[in-house]
Formats: C-alpha cells, structure tokens, sequence
C-alpha cells in the first residue's frame, strides 16, 4: 500500500467494472468509475492538466487568481487543484448545480458567483461570458476558459483514454460519452483514432442541448432549450470540439437520464450524478440495438453523493414530474406527502415545541400536523412556535399542544382545486380529509407543482 504525499497523486488510474445486471442486449457494458477521483467526478483530470498547463507556460504562479465558468464539476476539479498549489479561484456558476457542489466548493476555499441558468451564450448572464468578464476586470486574473484551453482534451489524450484501452485489454467496440466543453470527447477521439481506430465514438445529449442534432442530421440549431441533467450538453460548438470520429448521438430526457442513473444504483450499486445516467440510458439503447456482440464502455461522471437532494430525493422527483404516484382525479393528486403512506412528517400533542422546530428545520417544512395516534388534533407551524417562545426561550420545553392551532378548517378530497385558492390568500395550508381520515397537506408550492407539471 502507497502513502501518497498529496490527493493530487489520486487522480486517474480510476476502476473498470463490468454491469451484471441491466439489460445491455448482446453486448457487454463496462463501466469506468470517475467517481473514485479524490474530487468525485473526471473533471479532476482536466483541473489539474489545465492549471499545471499554465504553470509550465508561465502564465501564472502561486498565489494567482484564477477565474472560470462551470456548469458542473470541473470548478470542484479546479478547487481541489487551486487549494493544494495555493492559488486564489472565483468560480462563475449557473443557478441549476446542486447544493451539494456550491457547498463543497465553498468548503474547499473557491469564491461563488451565480448567475442564470436560462440565457444562452452571447447574453453577459451567461455563466462563460460573465466568468470571462470577471477575469478581464480583475487585475492579474487568469482565466482558464475550459472550452478553449488545449490542455483540457490533453488531459484525456495522456490519461483516460491509455487506462480504458489498458484496462480492457485493448478490446474496446464504442465508447459512450456526452458533451460540455468537449475535452473529453475531443481528447478521447484523438486517442483511439491513433491506437484504435475501430473503436466508435457515441455521444450522449440531454434533450435541449443542440449536439445530438448536429451529430445526426449535420445541422446547426440556432435555439437550445434548458435540462436539468449538469455538466453535459451545449448551445454552441467549443472551439476545442472535434466530432468527426462521433459515428451516432443520442437524445435522451431529463426523467430517462435521472431514472436510469437509479436504476444504475438499485441494480449495479453505482451511486453516479445526473450525466451518468445520460451516458448510461444512451449506452443501453446503443447496445440493445447492436445485432452482434460488443464490448462497450462508458463514464460515471461523477458521484450520486452531488445529488442527493435532487434525483436521490424522491420528494424532489415527484415535484418535478419525474415519479408518478398513482392517479385520482381529486385533491389527492396534489398530496407529495400522503399520511398514509407515512410522508407526512408530523409531531404529537405531548411532543415539545423544541422537536417540532428542529423537525420542521430537518425536513425543510414550515407547518407540521400535530397527530393524536391516527385523529388529526391540530397544526403547529413557525409563526405558533414563534409566538409562543419568543419572550421566553424556555417555553420551548412546553407541549405541542399550547401552541397548535386547534380550530381547523378542513377540506373534503372531493372538492374542486379552486377551493385551494381561499384557504392560501388566508395564510393557511390546506388541510385535506376524506370523512374522519386525514390525508395530508397542500402548499402553495404544491399547487404550483402540480400545475407546472399539466403544463409539461
């Protein structure tokens, strides 16, 4: 066993695995595991390529600035890099990335700015054009510009792709990646056209992003729409973008590419981000289309531990759309939480104000129903237990039940959507029963959710 003088000694020579259990057709399917890069995700071989790239051409030393814009995990990449050689790095990023990742980079020492997620290339909100403007305003910054820095697909060329040939015994069919800046794909095409040119390049897009057209049909989209998946797809071509060796591209939907990366984890135990299960849902309909055996690869970007608050969280799936519950054509359907299927968090009467507040600050609620066994005695929300401790903190040792408000009004399942609209103008959640039976609670933001989703 080595002792490794820095986590930067950890990045690549990442794992191999072979999928036993989703459906991959005639084909086998291995899976090279990003994910174990001390950072969790490939980015770390591009941050460490394109900073040590400027530090051998001279354009920067330690204790720099450094500035980029990142849609996903290359700023966590650049993070992990910047805090181990001592440089200064402000991070420009898109209101879409996760808690998980703003958190951790905030946590290793990077400088946050976010800005939209819905302007394109062009407009000065855009993530790029605002992180280069930010470099250009800021003495003695540099900015790394990954989706025209060389020493991004280098990162790829002398690394990834030598480990995958490697690591499968020089047997490799098709490689299934996606697309943000382009090293990867770039740095990979380059590879394998040299050391081996039988092997096909398949490329997998999120819905919106104009790449899969262009791959397929050869045009050009002037219009891309907004996806959820991070890190992958484009509204225009990086200028360090080579597709010549890209044989097929694949669309793939925001639900396809979120369910498959749990079906990813139910039936592999592969814990990967959004992207991977882009590239997974592509690779499944590549192979199961395939008429002769192949062995196929593809990435697992980076690790699910990004996203667990997003498309590990069922509560988020189902507010999004993603998860179906099933249908009733009544108030029901506007339930996230149903009471009998034990997501309603809830408190007891004789329960203390102290664990309603931290309850409420656990699960991110502002009310929660206060439950004698299976009857439905009251509400306690933040304003009860602000009223009743703040001019005397120890009252947070009182019951539940001094505070809650007991006099409830109540709404029949049956009753129309529009029956919600009074209830919220009164300030007041929407408590649904059917007869004596409680069934749960409906917010404005559930309302909002569900009328989003008719939309879609």
């Amino acid at each position: 066993m080595t002792v490794h003088q820095s986590v930067l000694e950890l990045i690549g020579r990442t794992p191999m695995v072979r999928a036993q259990r989703l459906d991959t057709g005639s084909c086998e399917l291995f899976l090279k595991l990003e994910s174990a890069n001390p950072g969790g995700s490939i980015k770390d071989r591009i941050g460490l390529s394109m900073i040590e790239g400027a530090e051998k051409a001279g354009r920067i030393r330690p204790g720099d600035t450094l500035v980029e814009g990142t849609a996903g995990n290359t700023g966590l990449g650049l993070a992990l890099v910047a805090q181990q050689k001592g440089y200064r790095l402000i991070l420009v990023v898109p209101d879409k990335m996760s808690r998980e990742k703003i958190f951790n980079l905030k946590a290793m020492g990077a400088e946050v700015v976010l800005t939209r997620s819905d302007v394109a290339k062009g407009h000065p909100d855009y993530y790029q054009d605002m992180a280069e403007r930010i470099a250009r305003e800021t003495p003695g910054a540099y900015f790394i510009n990954q989706f025209g820095n060389p020493d991004n697909p280098l990162a790829h060329i002398q690394t990834t792709g030598p480990e995958i040939l490697e690591q499968m015994d020089g047997r490799v069919d098709a490689v299934v990646l996606g697309c943000g800046s382009s090293g990867t794909l770039s740095g990979l095409s380059k590879f394998f056209a040299e050391h081996s040119p039988q092997t096909e390049m398949i490329l997998a897009d999120p819905v919106g992003s104009i790449l899969a057209q262009y791959i397929n049909e050869g045009t050009l989209s002037t219009k891309s729409a907004s996806w959820m998946v991070e890190g992958i797809g484009e509204d225009f071509l990086p200028s360090i973008s080579d597709f010549t060796r890209v044989k097929k591209a694949y669309a793939i939907s925001d639900k396809e590419s979120f369910l498959t990366a749990r079906e990813l984890l139910g039936k592999e135990g592969v814990l990967g981000g959004s992207s991977t299960g882009t590239l997974v849902a592509a690779a499944l309909k590549y192979c199961r289309e395939q008429s002769s055996p192949k062995r196929v690869v593809t990435l697992v970007c980076d690790t699910g531990n990004k996203y667990l608050s997003k498309m590990y969280n069922d509560y988020w799936m189902l507010d999004n759309g993603f998860l179906e519950r099933e249908r009733h054509g009544d108030l029901r359907d506007l339930l996230l939480r149903p009471f009998a299927q034990r997501d309603t968090v809830v408190i007891g009467p004789n329960e203390l104000l102290i664990t309603a507040y931290t309850r409420m600050k656990l699960y991110d609620v502002s009310q929660l129903p206060v439950m004698d066994g299976h009857k439905l005695v009251g509400i306690v929300d933040e304003s009860d237990v602000l009223m009743h401790v703040h001019a005397d903190e120890t009252r947070f040792r009182d019951p539940v039940s001094t505070a809650m408000m007991s006099n409830l009004q109540m709404l029949a399942v049956s009753e129309p959507i529009e029956s919600l609209l009074p209830v919220f103008e009164r300030g007041h959640v929407a408590i649904v029963v059917d007869g004596e039976q409680f069934l749960g609670l409906i917010t404005r933001i559930d309302l909002l959710n569900y009328l989003r989703r008719k939309v879609n």
